[in-house]
């Protein structure tokens, strides 16, 4: 029991639950909409939740990342100055954000409305208020290593707006509109328990000072880039298919295969996030073989889980289609020609790409370098983009698209792995040795402790 006790309480553990929970959840409600909604309805959903994401790449890019690798080593005198700048950097961010996007709506609302985007347009800068306060409280969490908090909130957030699509789907019928104020509504509570518990920092945000912000500021201005790049290599898709002449249904048809390689990077999430506080920390105490030796063992550990991951996806492709949206995408789609199932198999084989290419993005931001990862990103999202002009416009195909991110992905597992190789020489083949050798330590850990309960019993 206390083992149990022990693995539960674990940063991985509470890491891996917190997205699971939040995964499932996801994408649940993913799954009752694609069937209660009309494909084109289904596809300006996609959109508003697609232009979200990006914005959200830019607000809150400027400052998550630096703040979780200064604070994660960060002495007291300089904790409350730092999550001071971080909340005022944020407010600053949305305010700019929010005014750009009203002024847009007010300006070009007849042509945002045609492109699909017009529910983004209207609803978000509203939104944007009223999730900051969590958002915030999410990365002061996230460097403290307070996983359990962060399920927590993620928990109220996910699980309070599944309920509200589950109304919608067996009970009462809802606009989109409605939808989204539903969204707003819940968002704001969550914002709410974190002020109340004072998760967020905003109380702190008289103790921001210069130096705070300019060390916030300095590092976010790369990483804004890079996470704003990592959204786009997302999104981009989405959004060229939309401007192309495949329409809003070749969206909510691409919004399946990538909603499914959402589930395979649950662990990859998971993982990263206690990954990061743990080189950071190690990197800024000058431990480069410890920043060395975790680069090695999360990225080998999570590259053989992906292959066992990836495997299954590709052999149970229309199980998993079926079970997300339905049976109407077993098949090609009469409107647009295109099969989800063919597209699901391509991307599991981009799955077995993600952990070492996350990894050394990962490993050039703890070690300070967030300048050349924002260099790797630009490549990626170039290649990513060039890649999807040729797919849609050329091929206009769907699978083209999906085969591009393959591309785009070895491109960056290279460029990182370039860099990162410069900073603490690397190599390929250790990476796959720890992998092996953290699944050999885990099974002797597990059969010994079974090993000695057996034992513990019988005498």
């Amino acid at each position: 029991m206390n083992k149990l006790k022990k693995i539960v309480r674990e940063d991985n553990f509470l890491s891996l639950a917190g997205n699971v929970v939040i995964a499932i959840l996801g994408v649940a409600g993913f799954g009752l909409l694609a069937r209660s909604l009309s494909l084109d309805v289904f596809g300006e959903w996609v959109l508003f939740i697609t232009g979200g994401s990006f914005v959200e790449m830019f607000r809150f890019g400027i400052t998550n990342t630096g703040l979780i690798r200064y604070l994660s080593g960060a002495e007291q005198s300089s904790r409350y100055k730092l999550i001071g700048s971080n909340a005022l950097i944020g407010l600053g961010a949305t305010i700019l954000v929010s005014l750009i996007l009203f002024i847009c709506n007010a300006f070009f609302g007849e042509a945002i409305l045609n492109s699909g985007y017009g529910l983004f347009f209207k609803w978000y800068p509203l939104l944007a208020f009223l999730n900051l306060p969590w958002n915030n409280a999410l990365v002061v969490l996230q460097a403290d290593r307070e996983y359990g908090k962060i399920l927590a909130l993620k928990s109220i957030n996910s699980g309070l707006f599944f309920l509200v699509i589950v109304m919608n789907s067996f009970f009462i019928e809802m606009t989109l509109s409605q939808l989204v104020v539903a969204l707003l509504f819940i968002n704001a509570f969550t914002s709410l328990i974190s002020l109340v518990l004072g998760w967020d920092g905003v109380n702190h945000i008289t103790k921001a000072c210069k130096s705070t912000n300019r060390t916030l500021l300095n590092f976010g201005k790369y990483t804004t880039f890079t996470l704003i790049g990592t959204n786009l290599l997302r999104s981009a898709d989405a959004l060229i298919i939309s401007l192309s002449p495949l329409g809003a249904s070749a969206v909510a048809l691409y919004s399946i295969p990538l909603k499914l390689t959402e589930l395979q990077q649950i662990p990859l999430r998971s993982f990263v996030a206690t990954a990061f506080p743990k080189m950071s920390k190690a990197s800024v105490q000058g431990r480069v073989k410890e920043v060395k030796d975790l680069f090695y063992a999360y990225s080998g550990a999570l590259t053989y889980l992906f292959v066992a991951m990836s495997l299954c996806t590709f052999i149970f492709a229309d199980l998993l289609v079926l079970i997300l949206s339905g049976e109407q995408y077993l098949v090609v789609d009469p409107v647009t020609g295109f099969n989800v199932v063919d597209i699901v198999r391509v991307f599991s084989i981009y799955g077995l790409l993600l952990p070492i290419d996350r990894m050394t993005g990962i490993g050039l931001d703890s070690i300070n370098k967030p300048n050349i990862n924002a260099i790797k990103v630009f490549v990626m999202v170039l290649a990513n983009v060039i890649g999807d002009i040729i797919a849609i416009f050329v091929f206009q195909s769907l699978i083209m698209v999906a085969v591009a991110s393959i591309v785009f992905t070895l491109v960056g597992i290279w460029l990182g792995m370039y860099f990162l190789n410069k900073e603490l020489t690397l190599s390929y083949r250790q990476i796959f040795v720890s992998g092996l050798d953290f699944y050999k330590d885990l099974f002797n850990k597990v059969t010994n402790n079974r090993f000695a309960e057996i034992k513990q019993i019988n005498n």
